[in-house]
């Protein structure tokens, strides 16, 4: 279905359109740079709608732009080992761009091989694939484009919600094999309204994950290490927990919705997991990586967490052989939550900006920095 909007033609329009020391950046706004995109393929997908930008072929939309400059634009989905296309390209590279849908890990030691980089973009949210504490001690900049996906993924995380709580799933796959069995389903599905659900983070996704929650009339608790705006909080109802093992045991539902990190990487591992209410749905499009993988598989197959959906997995692409395939009343997908065409167009369009900025020596939005003159963001740190 082909979808036009205001929104869209004016990030089309702007996608078609023509400083520190510390920092190994060398601005020169005539200098020709190599930069190199790392996207999923699009294939026979490709060419069925204009806007599908942010696959291989679309290329953020920006080849034209970036070639009329005198830039070099190298555009490709291969990312794996040393003989990769990445890799082939490190040596001389000054900028790379990646998504989390399909990420280029770039390692301390993919770091150490590109000695002409400069910057490291990523078209949507989440810089985890980069090693952040190599890339700062290397003297480069790190950025996202903030806010770009985030309507995406908080109404992608309401429809697994939704999907899991109802029991969809095992009626989907009756009607696609010819069944017909009510009590398979019925036996466990249950209303939204009345429960209690709760995000393990609440920053701009957190936020309007909660505020699209209100009209179901659940009760809604977050826990955060920042409170939010008073005004705000009881504008959408949610009440404020300060320790995260209190919060679990009272959640139906459990949202994740925090950055990967050191401190959270793992951090719902099995005795955590234990702590949640018997029979909780857990939702993350956060990062597989927050979750002990095989904690999770045992913990659906015992039925102590009654579903577990998200799109995001600790590797991606995920292994064929991975355990939340075939662990028990899941809703995993690819991770494609944030990768609308709509967030697309946003995120392609705030690429072409900070790039435009980079190639000018101006900053960028402040928010969209991850590391800059060899600080971390404070989320990261």
């Amino acid at each position: 279905m082909a979808m036009k909007s205001a929104a869209s033609s004016a990030i089309r329009s702007l996608l078609s359109s023509s400083s520190s020391t510390f920092s190994r950046n060398l601005h020169a706004p005539a200098e020709r740079k190599k930069i190199v995109g790392v996207f999923y393929k699009g294939g026979e997908y490709a060419k069925l709608n204009p806007n599908f930008v942010g696959c291989v072929e679309g290329a953020l939309g920006i080849r034209e732009w970036l070639e009329s400059l005198g830039h070099q634009y190298i555009v490709t989905d291969d990312k794996e080992g040393s003989n990769s296309e990445l890799d082939k390209h490190l040596h001389d590279a000054h900028i790379i761009i990646s998504t989390p849908f399909h990420p280029a890990y770039v390692t301390a030691e993919r770091i150490k091989k590109a000695k002409n980089l400069e910057l490291l973009l990523t078209a949507g949210i989440g810089s985890d694939h980069v090693d952040l504490k190599a890339a700062a001690a290397a003297g480069l900049t790190v950025a996202e484009v903030t806010g770009s996906n985030v309507v995406s993924v908080a109404e992608d995380e309401l429809l697994r919600i939704l999907v899991l709580v109802r029991n969809f799933l095992p009626g989907y796959h009756q009607a696609v094999n010819g069944e017909w069995n009510v009590a398979g389903i019925a036996h466990r599905a249950y209303d939204l309204e009345g429960k209690t659900i709760g995000t393990v983070g609440a920053g701009r996704i957190g936020k309007l994950l909660l505020q699209r929650l209100k009209p179901f009339n659940c009760n809604l608790l977050y826990y955060d290490r920042l409170r939010m705006n008073p005004e705000l909080e009881k504008e959408i109802g949610a009440k404020f927990e300060e320790e995260l093992d209190a919060m679990l045991p009272k959640c139906d539902v459990i949202v994740i919705n925090m950055p990967l990190t050191e401190q959270t990487r793992g951090l719902f591992d099995k005795n955590r997991i234990a702590k949640c209410k018997k029979g909780v749905v857990i939702v993350n499009n956060a990062r597989g990586a927050i979750m002990d993988t095989q904690a999770i598989a045992d913990a659906c197959t015992s039925g102590h967490v009654a579903g577990y959906g998200g799109d995001v997995w600790p590797v991606q692409p995920a292994p064929k052989d991975h355990p939340w395939r075939f662990m028990p009343n899941h809703a995993m997908t690819p991770h494609i939550s944030g990768t609308t065409i709509d967030a697309q167009l946003r995120y392609a369009a705030g690429v072409k900006d900070m790039l435009d900025r980079h190639f000018r020596g101006e900053d960028f939005p402040e928010q969209n920095y991850i590391v800059k003159e060899g600080q971390l963001a404070s989320q990261y740190r």
